[in-house]
């Protein structure tokens, strides 16, 4: 968004609402599309093996987890980016939330192709996440791109035990899960290098149980 002197505050405020309704609304009806290849379809041909039944639960069940981990990704950069006071640190979290937008479409079509579906709580996450990604970010820059930091660090330990508990077979998950987590890392890096700081262990721990609470329910619900 052009940031130029002559540019009403109020409409440059305004835009960047109407801007974040308008992308949480896509997020949440599932219209959201992808600009990068969909992993699955880089893996060589006869990868995709047919699962289980059994097989297919257990994938579903974590690719919904990862899929709201996705809608909550997408809330907290908006809430962060609508609260920040500098336009790099605003053009960084925009840019982390387009390339998590991959993320959610890849998770949303693969929860689609093990027919399984997303969490009935989408919203719910959405509203949560989006209060907390304002609050951080209206704690100061350095505070927000800690938060930033922190939550890719979590996430990123996340995935990796989601590798470990998806079903050997099912390799198209895997291949979605590990480009995840390669970006998260990316994220996490470039926000600390933009300032982040550390966070105090209260607050570490605050988030590792937030998420837990809603990675239990979302496997389930």
């Amino acid at each position: 968004m052009n940031s130029t002197p002559d540019m009403n505050p109020v409409t440059t405020t305004l835009d960047l609402w109407v801007h974040a309704l308008n992308q949480g609304l896509r997020c949440l009806s599932g219209s959201c599309t992808s600009s990068r290849l969909y992993p699955p379809s880089q893996l060589p041909d006869g990868s995709n093996q047919p699962l289980s039944p059994q097989d297919r639960a257990a994938s579903g069940a974590l690719m919904r987890v990862n899929h709201v981990g996705e809608v909550c990704a997408q809330a907290l950069y908006m809430g962060q980016a609508l609260s920040s006071t500098k336009p790099r640190n605003r053009q960084f979290l925009e840019q982390a939330r387009k390339e998590e937008t991959d993320h959610l479409a890849w998770t949303r079509q693969r929860l689609h192709e093990l027919g399984s579906r997303p969490s009935l709580l989408n919203p719910v996450w959405f509203a949560g996440a989006f209060a907390m990604g304002w609050v951080a970010g209206r704690m100061g820059e350095s505070v927000s791109l800690g938060f930033v930091r922190e939550t890719e660090r979590q996430v990123e330990a996340h995935l990796g035990t989601h590798m470990e508990r998806l079903p050997p077979l099912d390799l198209a998950s895997k291949a979605i899960v590990q480009q995840m987590a390669q970006d998260e890392a990316a994220h996490g890096t470039a926000a600390a290098e933009l300032g982040g700081k550390e966070l105090p262990q209260l607050a570490k721990a605050f988030m590792q149980i937030t998420a837990k609470i809603m990675t239990t329910v979302a496997h389930r619900i």
